[in-house]
């Protein structure tokens, strides 16, 4: 090899410096960056400010003397603010160092009912340190099952040997049973015990029980389907887990109840009962209820005709996803929280009635109006769901081939790269087709990567 000038040396040089140089700047205005993010957040205004980015662009490449184009100069600081904002939203997401794992609270612990819920919550109890799980369940086989998971040290024949010793109570029974179980659950606990529950509607229990040692609870989890067998040990790494103390819940035993849930991986949440039923009425009960009406409608449209079954678009899957989904434990919240279902189908048969005339008027300016509005809450919820700006997720399009290993080419081609998936739909279209996969990647720098990447190994990447 040429041994090089000492010219092309000094060139060299003279770049490696500029780097380093770049290197402190680019940190340096990290910092600040972070700095704004956080006297921004103090004062509750909008984080990001794109006005004032496109003016920043507007006015860089105005003062380009070359040689950069100004395309370059544009893509170039448009790259410097995405990566600045996904560093300062990551710090952000991080805030300081993890702490150590909670304490659980508790050595002895009791569940009654074995299904999905309550073997999660003996399995994420046993992760977290608990010495002695009893479980009881009036199907035996249920029992069994939970116990062959390794979640239960103590097979109990009946619901006071389960309870005998027990620190703790969690009764994960369905919402029909959970009155008449808190009861017998409470009369046969200690009088040191604390019993709490897991069932996804509060105000029955908080009229009908009266004990200091009950804390309701609620953790919003779970599955489709149920059972034993789909449980565990991390189901609530991460999950809102709603408290709604009555007016005579002990405070300590409240205490105690949020502990033993953080040390679940879950994040309590304390909660008005009625607030917290008519909360859930609106985003998870009537979604259910709306899910089952819309494939009621199909069916009755395909009596006699498979057609609306045979071309059932993808948007009709995703949006009947959840429908028939375990009919023991949604006709219970439906009949314990009918009213306020009740309440939420009204208001939204008034929104279907303003609909249907705009549809009758013709009424462009309505439905304008009405998407644009809808998809700037989407966003907001999807903020708080990813913990990121709105305007950071991007969506990426992909066709995939109905074959295997498909699904994991892409994510391993993404993942060498560095580019972290933050969630995706997979919508089968045909045997032909194949299907649609829909990913959600937080920034722009690392979408287009992403989409650049996927042409290039022959994937269609919108």
């Amino acid at each position: 090899m040429t041994e090089p000038t000492p010219e092309l040396r000094d060139l060299r040089r003279e770049i490696d410096e500029i780097d380093r140089a770049l290197l402190d700047a680019f940190n340096r205005r990290l910092e600040l960056v972070r700095r704004v993010r956080e006297h921004k957040q103090e004062a509750g205004t909008r984080v990001v400010d794109a006005e004032r980015e496109a003016e920043l662009l507007k006015e860089l490449t105005a003062l380009n003397r070359g040689p950069l184009s100004d395309r370059a100069v544009s893509s170039l600081f448009a790259a410097v603010l995405d990566v600045m904002k996904q560093e300062a939203a990551e710090a952000s997401r991080r805030g300081p160092a993890a702490p150590a794992p909670a304490p659980l609270g508790i050595e002895r612990l009791a569940v009654v009912g074995t299904g999905l819920l309550g073997t999660s919550v003996a399995l994420a109890a046993r992760r977290a340190g608990a010495t002695r799980i009893s479980g009881f369940d009036a199907s035996a086989a249920t029992l069994r099952d939970a116990s062959a998971r390794g979640a239960l040290d103590v097979q109990a024949p009946s619901l006071a040997e389960a309870l005998d010793g027990a620190e703790l109570v969690v009764v994960a029974v369905p919402v029909g049973a959970v009155v008449e179980t808190m009861r017998a659950a409470l009369a046969a606990a200690g009088p040191d015990a604390t019993v709490t529950d897991v069932a996804s509607t509060k105000r029955s229990l908080a009229a009908e029980i009266d004990d200091p040692r009950y804390v309701p609870g609620h953790p919003v989890a779970g599955g489709e389907t149920g059972g034993p067998g789909r449980a565990a040990a991390d189901l609530f790494d991460g999950a809102t887990w709603f408290l709604t103390p009555t007016a005579t819940t002990d405070a300590a035993r409240l205490a105690g109840v949020e502990r033993f849930v953080t040390a679940l991986g879950a994040r309590p949440v304390r909660q008005d009962a009625e607030r917290h039923d008519r909360l859930l009425a609106l985003t998870s009960h009537l979604p259910h209820a709306l899910a089952n009406l819309l494939m009621g409608r199909v069916a009755a449209a395909a009596a006699g005709d498979e057609a609306p079954l045979e071309h059932a678009g993808a948007s009709l899957r995703d949006m009947t996803r959840i429908a028939g989904a375990n009919p023991a434990v949604w006709i219970d919240i439906f009949v314990e929280n009918g009213d306020l279902i009740a309440d939420a189908l009204d208001a939204y048969g008034a929104d279907l009635a303003d609909v249907a005339r705009a549809l009758r008027d013709g009424d462009r300016a309505f439905f304008e109006r009405a998407i644009a509005s809808a998809a700037e809450t989407r966003s907001r919820m999807l903020a708080h769901a990813y913990r990121t700006e709105a305007t950071q997720i991007n969506r990426i399009r992909i066709r995939i081939p109905d074959r295997p290993g498909e699904l994991a080419r892409i994510t391993q081609i993404l993942g060498a790269d560095g580019i972290n998936i933050e969630d995706f739909e997979l919508r089968h279209v045909s045997p032909e087709y194949g299907g649609v996969l829909v990913i959600l990647v937080n920034g722009s720098e690392p979408a287009n990567r992403a989409r650049a990447l996927l042409r290039r190994t022959g994937y269609s990447a919108a």
